[in-house]
């Protein structure tokens, strides 16, 4: 069974409101076996919505509507679902009836415009809204030489979507389809290679039509694998997925870093917790987005020491000109000794097990913030023929390791991507 489901209001398809009906119901539906095949969002015009619930009608085995069942002129739903049907409004006593009460029961007389809620399609039939004067419609539309599509159109409120949809709705799928099926996913989380790379890495699972079916998609250079299985019981789909996940885990090795929702500063933090070690950072390209998810993800456990954050070598030799602290000259700014230098430092002053050094960008030109990186007399790190180069570095007790990387991507990732390549050299450091 094939699901669609259309999201109505000029709220949403402005941008102005997330849609995030849509997603709840997705994620219902593959509860109980149902794939969303198409989400659609459309205005408040009529013509639009009847084009929009044809086409769901027609391509979908079930429709999923939410909004427009109101009052008010805007309010289009029932209108645009009997012409997509050519079918005439009527009447329903019982739901007018229903809507009178609501309003008596706070000693207010009902609108004449409310009746229209009491109006639908002919040959559907009222969904019960406990809690709003919206009743939801429920339909058969015919399709000639194929199975009827079913169509439940709910109120946009979602408390009054959601209790709809679990007292009659889901109940009403479960019945369509028989014999229980459900959808689960697994997320397996990556982080290291670019996503062709690890593409290549994974012979045949991310091809279309296989089962489970593997996904891939990448945000802020973290990748997520995303395995998806359908089965009569939620221990079925893991046990299919189980022989994928391994597949995986051995074709990437290191790569794969955690599941479901961990982050690397989630399992840099457990893995710091089970050895009772600490860690603390200096960063200066990062600008405390290091701090700031390791301080998350840290929170009551320990293990993070402290953090400090510059914009400046002066600043740097400030901060650790203390008793006992460095002698002779600090090296270049943005050179890969500047990093180790920053490392080594930070972990005497915070005195922790272990330091994370992030050392600047090479300076852009500020006309141009997306300009390839022109060279700076200020900041090193711009090697003879190459591409532009930052350094990080992780200090221990007994070594201090430096790593270079090249800003190969949009500068909008340069953040996020170097304070997780500074995480991820520590969380191979702390692996076993």
């Amino acid at each position: 069974m094939i699901a669609e489901i259309i999201s109505i209001g000029d709220e949403l398809s402005s941008g102005e409101r997330l849609d995030t009906n849509s997603q709840w119901l997705s994620q219902r539906l593959g509860e109980l076996g149902v794939r969303t095949l198409y989400h659609t969002t459309v205005a408040d015009e009529l013509a639009a919505n009847v084009e929009v619930f044809r086409l769901a009608l027609d391509r979908a085995d079930l429709v999923l509507a939410t909004g427009g069942l109101g009052p008010t002129a805007d309010d289009l739903t029932r209108d645009a679902v009997a012409q997509a049907i050519g079918v005439e409004l009527i009447l329903d006593p019982a739901a007018l009836e229903h809507i009178r009460s609501l309003f008596a029961r706070h000693n207010r007389p009902m609108p004449e415009r409310n009746r229209l809620q009491a109006m639908f399609p002919a040959g559907s039939r009222p969904i019960d809204n406990p809690a709003g004067t919206a009743p939801g419609i429920w339909l058969e539309a015919p399709r000639p030489g194929r199975d009827a599509c079913r169509l439940f159109a709910l109120p946009g409120v979602p408390a009054e979507m959601r209790e709809m949809f679990a007292a009659t709705v889901a109940p009403a799928i479960a019945r369509l389809l028989g014999e229980r099926r459900m959808i689960r996913h697994r997320r397996i989380k990556c982080f290291g290679a670019g996503e062709s790379q690890l593409e290549q890495m994974l012979p045949d699972l991310i091809r279309r039509g296989r089962e489970p079916s593997v996904g891939i998609t990448v945000h802020e250079a973290t990748i997520t694998l995303r395995i998806t299985a359908t089965g009569p019981t939620e221990e079925a789909c893991l046990a299919a997925m189980r022989p994928t996940e391994e597949t995986i885990r051995q074709a990437l090795g290191v790569l794969v870093f955690g599941t479901e929702d961990d982050e690397l500063e989630d399992v840099v933090v457990r893995l710091l917790t089970e050895r009772h070690r600490t860690v603390s950072t200096v960063e200066w390209a990062t600008r405390g987005r290091l701090a700031r998810c390791l301080g998350r993800a840290a929170a009551g456990s320990g293990c993070h020491a402290g953090s400090v954050t510059i914009d400046s070598s002066s600043a740097a030799e400030r901060l650790f000109s203390t008793p006992g602290g460095p002698s002779g000259s600090t090296p270049p700014a943005g050179s890969p000794e500047f990093a180790l230098w920053l490392a080594e430092q930070c972990r005497r002053v915070f005195a922790s097990d272990f330091a994370l050094a992030i050392g600047p960008f090479p300076a852009i030109d500020p006309a141009a913030p997306d300009a390839p990186i022109a060279p700076s007399d200020q900041v090193a790190g711009l090697p003879s023929g190459g591409a532009p180069e930052f350094h990080f570095a992780l200090a221990t007790s007994e070594t201090t390791l430096v790593r270079s990387s090249t800003m190969a991507h949009h500068p909008a990732i340069w953040e996020p991507r170097t304070a997780k390549q500074a995480l991820n050299l520590l969380r191979l450091h702390l692996r076993p």
